[in-house]
């Protein structure tokens, strides 16, 4: 992703009061931070996932042999790069609903070709969210969807091929879906989409984009607030290009749910320091209750 601005937030949550170590809160969807945790520290543990490396397809062999009992499509795509043209996959897993239309969560998975010379895993950057959503997963399977179908994306391509990043170098797996469920009517059933990025770290902040849809962001954070979150969420404003900026464009409500404050002044961010103990399963929790109690919400709309 790439961050335009960042500024204060117009109010501060001075009434939060809650963590996410607090006891269970009654009748509210619970997501397993710990397993999340673990999942991350098994693909994180495959190395550097850069585009065309033995990582790189180690990834998706961990991704397809994850979801193998359940209804995967693997979105294959060649995209145009500053390094030639390169094979893309992203992976879409599918949990029906019983109401017409889709609630998408999304992520990226690969860590950036331009810092293959290093040992850059992204732990948090790829690698949180991929676990989160892994974790997710297991969620709905036992609680299947009795509203809207929930979609799980795992975007490639996400991280520009050059360091200097470009509307036409970045997002190339978001750009592709988007132009492809356009043209063949998908986008008109999507509800709502979520993206993660950036949500393992264990001083967790999540920055308020201002260029996602607002109502949805409330959304997510009256989600968050029902467990006594809703410190961690939004005390920045942020503009943020990322994976659901090709999707805004074409309509679809979005929020890109992100800390891209990580490391004191930012950083760890695309460096070799962004490794497994710089995260929590706390923050995971956090984020992943958040992320189904907001399934819920979207249903009652």
């Amino acid at each position: 992703m790439r961050q335009i601005l960042c500024g204060a937030a117009a109010a501060l949550c001075l009434l939060a009061v809650g963590a996410a170590s607090a006891a269970p809160v009654q009748n509210l969807p619970q997501l397993d931070g710990r397993r999340a945790l673990e999942y991350t520290r098994q693909f994180v543990a495959i190395g550097p996932r850069w585009i065309g490396s033995p990582g790189h397809a180690k990834a998706e062999a961990f991704l397809k042999d994850h979801f193998r009992h359940d209804a995967l499509e693997e979105d294959t795509f060649t995209a145009k790069t500053p390094a030639g043209s390169m094979q893309m996959h992203n992976f879409i897993v599918r949990f029906p609903g019983k109401k017409d239309g889709v609630i998408v969560f999304a992520t990226h998975y690969e860590t950036n070709y331009w810092l293959r010379n290093v040992n850059f895993v992204g732990a948090n950057d790829g690698g949180s969210t991929t676990g989160l959503l892994l974790a997710m997963a297991d969620w709905l399977r036992a609680h299947p969807p009795q509203g809207y179908s929930v979609w799980l994306v795992f975007f490639d391509g996400e991280e520009s091929i050059q360091p200097q990043w470009s509307d036409s170098d970045a997002l190339y797996g978001s750009r592709h879906l988007a132009e492809k469920w356009q043209g063949d009517g998908t986008l008109k059933r999507v509800k709502a989409l979520i993206l993660a990025d950036m949500l393992g770290d264990k001083d967790l902040d999540i920055d308020r984009d201002q260029n996602s849809t607002g109502w949805l962001e409330d959304l997510v954070r009256n989600a968050a607030s029902k467990y006594g979150y809703q410190s961690y969420f939004f005390a920045r404003d942020n503009q943020v290009d990322d994976d659901h900026m090709p999707f805004v464009h074409r309509g679809v409500p979005c929020a890109d749910i992100i800390d891209i404050d990580y490391g004191y002044e930012n950083s760890f961010h695309h460096t070799v320091e962004d490794t497994m103990d710089k995260l929590s399963a706390e923050s995971l929790t956090i984020s992943g209750d958040a992320f189904l109690e907001s399934i819920s919400l979207l249903n009652q709309r």
